[in-house]
């Protein structure tokens, strides 16, 4: 089975190589107490870019104007395939709180603005969102150091 869910990035306004890092709850059943990046599962007949908007509510309170993809990617998971794709996105309306009134969905318990190197821990215990931010950025998902081709 596929399961299609959405992650997204939304910069700092006052410093762009910040993004808005969100942590997940202790009771998470993949990833308790990982700082990572917004996300939410597509929901029947839901666009990806619907999701975003959706999951910006839902979790933050605010609503986003989406932008580009960022990068997508799929990995395995006890019982389905995780298929995400990584947006752009930039808040046009509130602040973001968390978390929210919203039932039914993962609600984060703390968030802050975060250097790519917040991302590395979740990254490597599992996070598709951290590992596809981090290899947007060109850093390693295990070390968060640099990578480079050759």
């Amino acid at each position: 089975m596929i399961k299609r869910s959405v992650s997204f990035v939304i910069r700092s306004p006052q410093h762009p190589a910040l993004v808005l890092a969100v942590r997940r709850p202790p009771d998470d059943a993949d990833l308790p107490d990982a700082w990572g990046l917004p996300a939410g599962s597509l929901r029947e007949g839901e666009s990806w870019e619907d999701a975003v908007r959706r999951a910006a509510r839902e979790k933050l309170g605010v609503e986003v104007a989406v932008g580009r993809t960022i990068e997508e990617g799929r990995i395995a998971r006890r019982d389905h395939t995780l298929h995400m794709r990584l947006f752009e996105a930039r808040v046009v309306r509130g602040e973001p709180r968390v978390p929210q009134s919203t039932a039914g969905v993962t609600q984060y318990t703390d968030f802050e603005w975060a250097d790519a190197a917040r991302f590395v821990p979740a990254a490597a215990a599992g996070s598709l969102c951290c590992r596809l931010y981090l290899k947007s950025v060109g850093r390693d998902d295990r070390t968060g150091s640099t990578s480079s081709s050759g």
